[in-house]
C-alpha cells in the first residue's frame, strides 16, 4: 500500500478479534473511516466499546486482524503519532496541581509549555492552574483530563465517554469543542447518552455482544417525532404544564438541534435539571 495516497486521518479496522488473557471480547470487527466527522460508538455495558478503543489506539494487540492508521499498522510509531486516545478513566495524579499535571502531559505529547496556557484559557480553566487535582470534583477532573486532548494536534481523536460526570452545561461546552475538532479531524466518540449521540454524531457504530451491529449515518435513523424528557432536581412552575411520564416532564421538539435552546431557556427560568434524555430514541432499538 502506498502510504502517500492514504489520508493521515484514515482508520481501518479489518477483521479484528481482540480481548484479554486469551478471551475474545470483540469478534471479527471491520470498518473503514476516511473522512472528518464524529463517529459515535454505542453499545450496552460489556458490549466491547472500551476494548475497541484500546485496540484502535494500539494498547491492545488483536488476536486476529489489523488496525491501520493513515495506512500504517497502529503498532508503528508513525501511526500512533497520528492519534490521541482519551480513556474513560481520568487517571489524573491527585498530588499534582492542574498546571503541573498538564505540563507533564505536554512533555509526553511533545507539546510546548505555552500550549498549556492556551488550553487552560480555551477550556476556561485559567484560574485552576494552582489548584491540586485532589481538590477538584469528579466533573472538574474530567475537564482537566479532556484538556490533554487539545495540547497537541492529531488527525484522529479516540474519546471514550468524554462527558461522563459532567453537568449539562459543562457537557454542552465539551460537545461544542468536539464539534469544532470534527470539522477537520476524525473523532471516534463513545457515549451512553443517546440524546448526545443524536445531537452531535454524524455516524453511529453500534457494538452488540462484541460484534459490529451497525455502521451507518445517524440521519438514516431519525424518527418522525423528537420527544425530550426532563427530570428536575425539584418541582418548578416552568414545567407545570408539561406532560408527565413517571419522573419525566415531556415536550416535543423539531429535532436535536433545538435541544441547546431548550436547555438555555430552562436554565434561565431557574429549572435545576437532573437529567435530560430523548424518549423513544430510535438508537435504543439497536440494543433491544
Amino acid at each position: 500500500m502506498a502510504l502517500a495516497s492514504t489520508p493521515p486521518g484514515s482508520l481501518v479496522c479489518e477483521g479484528v478479534t481482540s480481548g484479554y488473557r486469551g478471551r475474545p471480547i470483540l469478534h471479527d470487527v471491520s470498518f473503514t473511516i476516511d473522512r472528518p466527522a464524529i463517529y459515535v460508538v454505542l453499545g450496552p455495558n460489556g458490549a466491547g466499546k472500551t476494548t475497541l478503543f484500546r485496540t484502535l489506539s494500539g494498547i491492545l494487540e488483536p488476536y486476529a486482524g489489523e488496525v491501520r492508521v493513515g495506512g500504517e499498522p497502529v503498532g508503528r510509531q508513525g501511526a500512533r503519532d497520528r492519534l490521541h486516545y482519551l480513556s474513560h478513566t481520568d487517571g489524573m495524579p491527585d498530588g499534582l496541581r492542574v498546571r503541573e499535571a498538564l505540563e507533564f502531559y505536554a512533555i509526553a505529547e511533545r507539546a510546548r509549555r505555552e500550549d498549556v496556557d492556551r488550553v487552560l484559557a480555551r477550556l476556561e480553566m485559567a484560574d485552576w492552574g494552582e489548584r491540586y487535582l485532589s481538590e477538584l470534583s469528579s466533573g472538574q477532573k474530567k475537564r482537566v483530563s479532556i484538556a490533554r486532548v487539545f495540547l497537541q494536534e492529531r488527525a484522529i481523536y479516540l474519546l471514550d465517554e468524554p462527558t461522563t460526570s459532567l453537568d449539562p452545561k459543562a457537557a454542552r461546552e465539551i460537545r461544542s469543542l468536539i464539534l469544532d475538532l470534527s470539522r477537520e479531524k476524525v473523532v471516534v466518540y463513545s457515549s451512553h447518552n443517546l440524546f448526545e449521540a443524536r445531537e452531535i454524531g454524524d455516524y453511529v457504530l453500534a457494538i452488540k455482544e462484541g460484534r459490529l451491529a451497525l455502521f451507518d449515518r445517524l440521519e438514516n435513523l431519525r424518527s418522525a417525532h423528537f420527544v425530550i424528557g426532563v427530570r428536575a432536581l425539584e418541582p418548578s412552575p416552568a414545567l407545570a404544564d408539561w406532560r408527565r411520564a413517571g419522573d419525566y416532564y415531556l415536550t416535543e421538539l423539531a429535532g436535536p438541534e433545538a435541544v441547546p435552546g431548550l436547555l438555555r431557556d430552562l436554565e434561565g427560568r431557574g429549572v435545576k435539571i437532573r437529567e435530560l434524555r430523548e424518549m423513544g430514541n430510535p438508537l435504543e432499538d439497536l440494543f433491544t
